[in-house]
């Protein structure tokens, strides 16, 4: 899965090639998704992307790690979150798996 973005996750434009399209990154797909270097507006694309392919290859649930910061990512993610058809339910990870830095998801089976 690859997704596009410009910036870096504090806004600032990335020195490129000098062409206006946007960079370019791969996403393997395990059943955690680390936000980190993800621009807020690039959640509402990416992760049903990620949900998407997670449930077709069979996972039942998954962790997003967006950051404790200021909670915009946590937000954009469990906006997305409550739009996905394939999103049974969602939780704050357990302390040690990131508490509330992080979203434990559980999808629906694929069908």
């Amino acid at each position: 899965m690859s997704v596009s973005r410009r910036g870096d996750a504090d806004g600032d434009q990335r020195e490129s090639s000098g062409s206006d399209e946007p960079d370019v990154v791969e996403v393997a797909i395990t059943d955690e998704l680390d936000l980190h270097t993800f621009l807020p507006r690039d959640v509402s694309s990416l992760v049903p992307e990620y949900l998407d392919e997670c449930a077709r290859r069979g996972f039942r649930e998954v962790r997003i790690v967006h950051g404790k910061g200021r909670g915009v990512l946590r937000r954009a993610v469990y906006a997305a979150l409550d739009r996905h058809p394939r999103v049974a339910s969602y939780r704050q990870a357990e302390e040690w798996a990131g508490g509330w830095g992080a979203t434990v998801v559980t999808l629906t089976p694929s069908s």
